[in-house]
């Protein structure tokens, strides 16, 4: 690995989808490495998988989908999530447990990979056993301590497996947060905000108060956000026909980091990426090729 390479990276979990009409490759870093690398960025996927035919076959699915990735092969299972949709193409989540993702070792190529990372991407999910949890906050520590890298945290809260000291740690290490709604409203109740305050005051008291450098809001239908200390960016989601949105955050923040990494706006880069997203809820899986034409 030379010295002179500089990454993007999704941190966590690599895992199977199993939908409705089979299975995908899933897991939300390596959603956001392979949007980001639509850009043209090299992105890398870190995680773990098992030592196991579905293990195999992520590592396959990564490369035949030209994703870059630094997957160790551990001694527990591959990681699957069986996903079912409801009338409005709405995913709902069973994450399976004590899986690979749950323990990436940290290693001295990926101590190496940190030291020449300028944006990575991680999740409160891979943060809920002890093993990857160090691993996530080892390689924020070794990061470049510079302004113009990103540490962006992807809240992503799934069922039971998050806490508020985990919440707390990582805006703590972040410089970027990317939240949905409905976090939102869970988020604001675990930091006692009061009842009626609204969407976009409880984001700005956020960015405030652990001196973020912006904050993305997705409001599925409604629409999104992207706050900055002195800029707020809205955008309506454009009315498409709804395959399924598994992803569709995902890709948005993959496609947003990489816009502005390539030195677009706010304004620009949040015009793109939606249209982006909304592609991606046109498709069944995360991971469609994005047409040339809604790239910049």
């Amino acid at each position: 690995m030379r010295n002179m390479e500089k990454y993007i990276v999704g941190m966590g979990e690599a895992l199977w989808d199993c939908l409705p009409e089979g299975r995908k490759i899933g897991g939300a870093p390596a959603n956001f490495a392979y949007h980001a690398a639509q850009f043209g960025f090299n992105s890398l996927a870190v995680s773990a998988v098992g030592k196991d035919e579905l293990g195999d076959e992520i590592v396959e699915t990564f490369n035949q989908n030209k994703l870059k990735h630094h997957l160790e092969r551990v001694d527990y299972p591959t990681g699957t999530v069986q996903v079912t949709l409801d009338e409005k193409g709405i995913p709902c989540y069973e994450i399976m447990e004590n899986v690979a993702w749950d323990n990436i070792p940290y290693s001295p190529e990926l101590e190496e990979i940190a030291r020449n990372c300028v944006a990575v991407c991680f999740g409160s999910l891979a943060q809920r056993n002890s093993v990857s949890k160090d691993t996530v906050n080892r390689f924020l520590d070794a990061m470049p301590a510079t302004e113009d890298v990103l540490k962006v945290f992807d809240i992503n809260l799934r069922q039971h497996f998050y806490c508020k000291e985990t919440v707390v740690n990582s805006l703590n290490k972040c410089n970027v947060l990317k939240i949905n709604d409905e976090e939102l409203v869970v988020v604001s109740e675990m930091f006692a905000y009061e009842k009626n305050l609204s969407q976009e005051d409880a984001c700005r008291r956020i960015l405030d108060e652990y001196k973020l450098r912006m904050l993305i809001l997705t409001c599925g239908t409604e629409g999104s956000y992207v706050f900055t200390a002195d800029e707020t960016s809205f955008l309506p989601t454009p009315e498409v026909e709804v395959a399924d949105t598994v992803g569709a955050g995902d890709s948005f923040t993959g496609s947003f980091i990489a816009s502005v990494l390539k030195g677009r706006t706010i304004a620009e880069a949040h015009k793109t990426v939606v249209k982006v997203a909304a592609y991606v809820c046109t498709r069944n899986g995360a991971m469609p090729l994005i047409p040339a034409a809604i790239l910049p």
